[in-house]
């Protein structure tokens, strides 16, 4: 009989005593032990298991659960009586960030200290008996109570220093998700305040900690080390290229199939590994995303589970607001193609509004990108790899991403499409017009764009709606070659009954042009001197049926001619 999913349960002692699915990741504590590292920091996407791991390494090592190893028998770890020794041995502190979400620094900083204050609370016996001094008393208290910045900083550090007086062994201290509230700060604008904040908390914690036995953190990125890890030259650093705990995190290929057989859905394994495989940590090119799997074990339906954990808000700000290159690159990859580019796992958010090779790393370290090749260019010495959307999953949930952009605030948007696959060129100037003023700042990259890159990051950003609502009767392509130029969007159908489209976007230059109307007609003589339909001519598709549109900006107002 197939064992209980139990969905969304983080607690390692809960899974084994009620006997729930689990697949057995205890190795990865003999791997990290005998690493030996002082610091280590593992990035690993959304869902892949880290907050679970942590909870059984505390559990494993915590003094607090001294002689109670009973619950690791018939697990890897305690096959090794080295390990059964080891267990229960070690103070442990485990803080997570997990929760710290808020849309300003001041709240953010409230849910930090409140955490602080709970773990104080957790080991309040240290209050009882002689252990404390007490100037260290009235410090201890003093972070029960209200929390300044020096206070904050230097917490944890106290913190391992009296539980390590107390049971006279150094202490180990585990930090789940430690980047949550660094993506939360950029996202909403306290970036500096949150980082300041953050730094001299880590330094004393993690450097300047004579207490310190080892420690590991756990988060999504590899934050730039000059933002918050500038003082930690003790770290090693374990991101999705590392050799390191390359199947500690996730479920390989092998697990997934033998899970599939407990619950009878073997017959549909080679579905499952287009939803859900992809993942490559390392060396390893079978990780499937655990979380999809639970779900899918669980209701033995195929549909988006790890896509829609979370509102994406990050991925979504990013990819909206980011540059002509970004949105045609991500037009081909939700094609299929191929993305060659240079990655940097340190990530620094202050470069995500302007390069495009750390947007890319981003989506890779988040999990939407996959490794498909590596490679180095043998002139330059550089790092080169080509990536692709991980699976189906991320693709659909890319898909719905754009749709929300139009969708979620314009239902004209359909109207408009309705009308331009009609050729109902009054329709059309109406519709567009609803959208552009509904959604141009929607686009802006957030550092007061210019006339010409407003228009610009909108239009390919209504590419790529186009790319996902018609992709089932025209082939669309963005700034391709064709005739004697490159045109900015072309719609070939797929069935013979469909017309082809061409379009051609301009912002009126006041000087050369004296309003829209030329403008739009400029963007109708580019097209036609440019021989831009040459590209579907070739293809067969008689010139009668293709049709051409010049879209004419100024600030906010759109003005489409056809022809």
């Amino acid at each position: 009989m197939a064992r209980t999913v139990g969905i969304g349960i983080q607690s390692f002692e809960k899974l084994i005593v009620e006997s729930c699915f689990y697949i057995d990741k205890t190795g990865f504590i003999r791997e990290w032990w005998e690493n030996k590292d002082e610091v280590t920091l593992i990035t690993r996407p959304r869902r892949f298991g880290k907050t679970l791991n942590m909870n059984m390494l505390e559990r494993f090592l915590s003094v607090e659960y001294k002689n109670k190893g009973e619950i690791f028998e018939g697990l890897s770890i305690w096959e090794d009586e080295k390990y059964q020794k080891l267990q229960g041995t070690y103070p442990v502190i485990f803080l997570s960030f997990a929760d710290i979400k808020a849309n300003t620094f001041s709240l953010a900083r409230e849910k930090i200290c409140m955490a602080i204050q709970k773990l104080y609370s957790r080991f309040d016996f240290l209050l009882t008996g002689n252990i404390l001094k007490e100037e260290e008393r009235r410090f201890y208290n003093k972070i029960l109570l209200e929390m300044t910045d020096s206070t904050a900083s230097c917490s944890l550090r106290e913190l391992a220093c009296y539980l390590s007086r107390y049971y006279e062994k150094k202490v180990i201290i585990l930090l789940d998700e430690y980047d949550t509230p660094l993506q939360e700060a950029w996202v909403y604008g306290y970036w500096e305040e949150m980082t300041e904040f953050i730094k001299g908390m880590f330094n004393s914690t993690f450097k300047t900690n004579p207490y310190l036995e080892r420690a590991i953190m756990t988060g999504i990125t590899r934050i730039s080390k000059e933002s918050i890890f500038s003082d930690l030259n003790n770290l090693e650093v374990v991101t999705t290229t590392s050799k390191k705990y390359e199947s500690s995190f996730g479920f390989t290929q092998k697990e997934v199939w033998e899970a599939l057989k407990e619950y009878g859905a073997y017959d549909k394994r080679q579905k499952v590994k287009d939803w859900y495989d992809g993942f490559t940590f390392g060396r390893r090119q079978d990780i499937y995303n655990p979380w999809s799997i639970l779900n899918f074990l669980d209701k033995k339906r195929l549909s988006m589970y790890w896509a829609n954990t979370s509102s994406n808000s990050l991925v979504n700000r990013i990819i909206k607001r980011g540059n002509r290159n970004i949105k045609m690159e991500l037009e081909n990859l939700l094609k299929g193609g191929v993305l060659k580019t240079r990655i940097d796992e340190q990530i620094i958010f202050s470069q995500l509004n302007g390069r495009t090779d750390a947007v890319w790393s981003l989506l890779l370290a988040s999990g939407y990108l996959r490794v498909k090749h590596y490679f180095i260019d043998e002139e330059w010495g550089r790092d080169t790899y080509e990536l692709a959307l991980t699976n189906r999953e991320v693709r659909f949930m890319f898909g719905q991403m754009i749709d929300g952009w139009f969708k979620d605030f314009v239902p004209e948007y359909n109207d408009f499409v309705k009308a331009m696959l009609l050729g109902d060129i009054k329709a059309m100037n109406g519709y567009m017009n609803k959208v552009a003023l509904a959604t141009f700042s929607y686009f802006d990259s957030g550092i007061k764009p210019s006339e010409e890159s407003e228009p610009e990051r909108f239009y390919h950003g209504f590419v790529l709606g186009l790319t996902v609502d018609l992709s089932d009767r025209y082939v669309i392509t963005s700034n391709r070659e064709s005739g004697f130029g490159r045109y900015d969007v072309m719609l070939e159908p797929k069935r013979q009954e469909d017309c082809a489209v061409i379009m051609e976007f301009k912002v009126r230059d006041p000087i050369e042009e004296k309003n829209l109307e030329e403008t739009a007609s400029e963007a109708l003589l580019q097209i036609e001197r440019k021989r831009y339909a040459a590209a579907l001519e070739s293809r067969g598709v008689a010139s009668e049926r293709i049709r051409k549109y010049g879209f004419a900006f100024e600030g906010k107002t759109v003005l489409i001619r056809n022809k």
